[in-house]
């Protein structure tokens, strides 16, 4: 069979997806530097029909230029903060992505997160590979804070937020959250959830878990201003985007024990810079931008990003499209 498109993939795939789309296009695999280099990208996709991208591959204004012939962009990621969508689309390039597949996923990883700080389990890691372990704890010479009975507070109730409701349901917790719009009676029923204002949510939650897109409005959304009104107990969680927070300001509130602990699986700049000061700090618990990864997601959000691509290409909906 004649193979029409050509088709750059930024980085290896899941084998069976991989096999899938060589059977339909010819596809050119970057196996350099990771993430690709603008330059090499720019200069790969002169003669692309369809890219396959990262998160963290750039896929700006000056590389759809040089990308005359592209006419579809698939992300392997439910953000899509790397792409200039607005550009695409005056390009008529169609975009898509893979929200739904890693919700389980983040939402385990946000239990995962709020788990280990408040039980201080990471910490106590440390402690024993430190060799500091040297004698029995005192009563209260090592205590965390138990998860049951607690109120989470969650900011940004789509897909992941809910399943962390429901999650959170199962381990005693009590929840709130915050969104742009109140979600239906019938779903907050089911989900145990109540709706609150922002400033009631920041008063009232001894955890308060992000789950909103990066966007100019939720630009550093966590700030001074707000750790200022949390309770000193509380603990705050981000598996969305690192820019959502201020980490500067959440450093600060860190060491004034305005707030008493974070959980973080994505920072301002990625990977973390070595002298980011929350390296530093034993009240958090750091994490690399594992959200979503877990054998089962990377092998279903390869076969999405792979399956956008193909149908984009041969003129048909996408199965999520941007």
């Amino acid at each position: 069979m004649k193979k029409y498109f050509n088709v750059l993939v930024t980085r290896r795939l899941h084998k069976s997806a991989l096999d899938n789309l060589e059977k339909k296009c010819n596809v050119f695999l970057h196996t350099g530097k990771i993430p690709i280099p603008k330059k090499s990208l720019i200069n790969k996709i002169k003669n692309m029909d369809g890219l396959i991208c990262h998160p963290y591959d750039l896929v700006d204004k000056e590389v759809l230029e040089n990308a005359k012939n592209l006419k579809v962009i698939s992300t392997f990621s439910v953000g899509f903060d790397h792409i200039d969508i607005d550009f695409a689309k005056l390009q008529k390039i169609k975009i898509g992505y893979t929200p739904e597949v890693l919700t389980n996923a983040t939402a385990e990883l946000t239990i995962g997160l709020i788990l280990d700080t408040l039980r201080r389990i990471s910490e106590g890691d440390r402690i024993i590979r430190n060799k500091k372990w040297n004698q029995i704890f005192g009563a209260y010479d090592y205590t965390g804070t138990e998860v049951s009975g607690k109120t989470i507070g969650i900011i940004g109730m789509g897909r992941i937020g809910r399943e962390v409701a429901k999650k959170a349901n199962g381990l005693g917790m009590n929840v709130i959250y915050h969104n742009r719009k109140p979600i239906s009676k019938k779903i907050e029923k089911m989900l145990r959830v109540k709706y609150v204002s922002e400033n009631m949510l920041y008063k009232n939650s001894d955890i308060i878990s992000l789950h909103v897109p990066y966007n100019k409005d939720t630009h550093h959304l966590m700030n001074s201003k707000i750790f200022k009104k949390m309770k000193k107990t509380s603990f705050l969680i981000n598996t969305s985007r690192g820019k959502i927070v201020n980490e500067k300001q959440l450093v600060t509130a860190l060491m004034k024990k305005e707030i008493q602990g974070a959980g973080m699986d994505v920072y301002e700049s990625e990977p973390i810079q070595k002298n980011n000061p929350l390296l530093k700090l034993e009240n958090v618990v750091l994490a690399p931008h594992v959200g979503s990864s877990t054998n089962e997601t990377r092998e279903k959000m390869s076969d999405i990003t792979v399956e956008n691509l193909i149908l984009a290409l041969e003129g048909k909906k996408l199965l999520y499209s941007v």
